[in-house]
């Protein structure tokens, strides 16, 4: 998976275009991300048994397919595709497309 945990992305096609979030959850089985606010739904939770959750109607983030989102670079701050290079002490980088510059 070419985003990770933690990174910044845009929203690049859908409803919530044009959008930045970070990544709080990467679900590789599925090609999906979960970004915070971007993708929200409204879910009524009933109460279950004497488990204390959360009851009503609950607004969250859905998860969104990955090919909908870009890598923000930290860099030039734009929506990036993301390249991979092998550093001379063999550790592999992930690398912005537009700047060149490494994004981990």
């Amino acid at each position: 998976m070419k985003i990770k945990k933690g990174d910044t992305v845009e929203v690049i096609s859908g409803d919530d275009k044009g959008m930045r979030g970070e990544v709080h959850r990467v679900i590789p089985k599925e090609n999906r991300v979960v970004v915070s606010g971007v993708n929200m739904i409204r879910k009524h939770q009933r109460r279950t048994g004497d488990v204390r959750t959360q009851v009503g109607i609950i607004e969250m983030e859905a998860p969104i397919h990955i090919s909908n989102v870009a890598l923000v670079c930290p860099h030039c701050d734009k929506p990036t595709r993301v390249g991979y290079q092998i550093e001379a002490d063999g550790t592999k980088v992930r690398i912005c497309r537009r700047c060149k510059q490494a994004v981990d």
